[in-house]
């Protein structure tokens, strides 16, 4: 017999053997389980990705015991929802807080005001407290708040006692306790702690010092009510409305200044909007809202970290446990706008996509859903780094 022919025979010999086990209760291991019929009814396009590991993806984003509780998935593929699912509740126009995400938002705004010529990149930020002579202050430059460099003393987390917090942070004091009738003045106070400049440190308080500067020139006089009117008629007429993102609202504080750190809430689908106008470079339709160059800005690095822009965090970061999107797993020029308590609004120019997430989840459960929509990602096209 030639010896080729062997293993053929040896096979064949073994198919009763195999059936006999099976027969015996013994099968061959299952595949993945289906995805939920919710899941797969909020699928209206794949947009190439694998449809059942898709919908999959997406119950992943709605385990409400690993990611706490998810209000609101949206995936836009080249301009167009293909998927869209939402929690208990929660309806397409639902208003959904931002969060941290709000950052971006106040981010344009500036921009629109540098186009104007009413504020200036690289100049001194106009706050008068700054500008007396002698005070290291006056350094800060608007750029250098844009990029979270300004040095200004500022804690965004608690320091845990205990069984109570042995001092909360200043973000929780300026939003909730002794800053929260006038949180840029609180903020605006604060000491440097490192020069201008020289020093990457997120801070929500700078957001606020920011949209205190908007209000400054479009409101001179600082009475709180014309101050609220002046920012809101801008930020909508200029902003919100040529982005398409008419359902957003706005929070102030009695001085009278936009909670431009957070408080800003806005549908699923116009958050989405907001990820989407940054992947199309400031246009919408066609139409240039923003100069280009102000959201080229945006998605450049910051000087002292790689892994920040101007009111966006950029997928430039170096990988670790830490980092805010998917470096060295997703491509270089992913980018997104991300709040506490999980809130996202990821781009990815070279995948022609735009996902949002909005909930709230506890500290764990924000690293669980950074890594599930790290993975939902990656099922796209083009989704390796």
């Amino acid at each position: 017999m030639p010896v080729r022919r062997l293993p053929l025979i040896l096979a064949l010999r073994a198919l009763p053997a195999l059936a006999l086990l099976a027969g015996c209760g013994q099968s061959a291991p299952e595949g993945p389980p289906p995805p939920s019929a919710r899941s797969q009814a909020a699928i209206s396009d794949d947009g190439g990705a694998p449809r059942e590991a898709l919908g999959r993806a997406i119950d992943t984003i709605f385990d409400d015991e690993a990611v706490g509780r998810t209000d609101a998935l949206v995936v836009m593929k080249r301009g167009a929802v293909i998927a869209e699912r939402y929690g208990d509740d929660i309806k397409p126009e639902t208003r959904l807080p931002g969060w941290g995400v709000g950052q971006c938002v106040t981010a344009l705004m500036i921009g629109q005001l540098v186009s104007d010529g009413r504020l200036r990149l690289n100049e001194s930020a106009p706050v008068p407290e700054w500008q007396r002579p002698g005070d290291p202050r006056g350094a800060v430059t608007l750029k250098q708040l844009l990029q979270m460099r300004s040095g200004l003393r500022h804690d965004e987390s608690a320091v845990a006692g205990t069984g109570m917090l042995e001092r909360e942070s200043d973000r929780m004091r300026m939003l909730f306790l002794d800053g929260r009738d006038d949180m840029a003045s609180y903020a605006e106070a604060q000491p440097l702690e490192a020069p201008a400049g020289k020093v990457f440190e997120h801070s929500s308080a700078s957001a606020v010092i920011l949209s205190d500067l908007a209000a400054r020139v479009l409101s001179p006089d600082h009475d709180p009510g014309r101050r609220r009117q002046a920012v809101s008629d801008y930020l909508k007429n200029r902003v919100l409305l040529p982005i398409g993102m008419g359902s957003t609202i706005v929070s102030y504080d009695r001085a009278g200044t936009m909670i431009g750190s957070g408080m800003i809430a806005s549908s699923a689908r116009d958050w989405a909007k907001l990820g989407e106008f940054l992947r199309h470079n400031g246009s919408v339709g066609g139409a240039q809202i923003l100069p280009r160059r102000w959201i080229q800005f945006m998605l450049e690095p910051s000087p002292r970290e790689p892994g920040y822009g101007a009111g966006v965090w950029l997928n430039r970061a170096a990988a670790g446990e830490g980092a805010k999107l998917y470096p060295g797993t997703a491509p270089k020029n992913v980018f997104g706008c991300v709040g506490e308590y999980g809130q996202y609004v990821i781009g990815s120019p070279d995948q022609l996509l735009t996902i949002v997430r909005i909930g709230h989840s506890d500290a764990a459960q924000e690293r669980e859903v950074h890594d599930r929509l790290g993975s939902l990602l990656a099922l796209f096209p083009g989704g390796k780094s």
